[in-house]
């Protein structure tokens, strides 16, 4: 029996169109992040995107804020399950995390600051979710829903109001997690450009 070596391939690229990116020289992008899509990605201060995230601009802009977390096998700018394609941005405001295998569709959806997306979430098109939200793991908010500041929502359907006032010290955990992240993730916003 002969012994191979498998080497780890790179993943493999989208044959999609290389969209136009406006990053902050102070990003922090994995080299196996997913940019496709004909429209703007425009990436702030800050801000990580993890390995094998998705953002797909191909219905229309992307806006990430400031300090945002784009956890693996999330996206961005997902095409609703209508199929239908329109020119429609996603918008996320500053201290914004979409966690694992979340997904937000593009509609002019807007994601306020933040707010957390959960694992497995789905944000339909043209939702607008309010500032300091949490959308547990596995929950939906529908297209065009509007979700006020504060709602926790969970995977059941149920909401609360979160009334525990803890949005400055969620933004200090946010800049921990991401000065951690900036030394873990290997970046090379170079490779987009």
């Amino acid at each position: 029996m002969s012994s191979k070596r498998h080497s780890i391939l790179p993943p493999v690229s989208s044959s999609g169109p290389k969209p136009p990116v406006h990053f902050s020289s102070s990003i922090t992008i994995a080299d196996s992040a997913l940019l496709t899509g004909t429209h703007p990605i425009a990436i702030h201060s800050e801000s990580v995107v993890h390995p094998r995230a998705k953002l797909d601009s191909l219905a229309g802009r992307i806006t990430i804020g400031r300090r945002c977390i784009i956890h693996e096998r999330s996206t961005l700018g997902a095409v609703g399950t209508s199929g239908k394609i329109t020119e429609a941005a996603v918008t996320l405001g500053d201290y914004v995390t979409v966690e694992v295998g979340a997904a937000i569709e593009a509609g002019e959806t807007v994601i306020g600051e933040g707010t957390v997306v959960g694992v497995g979430a789905r944000v339909g098109a043209g939702a607008v979710v309010g500032k300091h939200c949490t959308l547990t793991p596995h929950s939906e908010i529908a297209a065009g829903e509007v979700v006020p500041d504060l709602t926790v929502v969970y995977s059941n359907g149920m909401r609360r109001t979160d009334k525990r006032e803890v949005a400055e010290l969620k933004n200090k955990g946010i800049a921990r997690q991401i000065d951690v992240l900036r030394r873990m993730i290997p970046s090379n916003p170079a490779k987009f450009a």
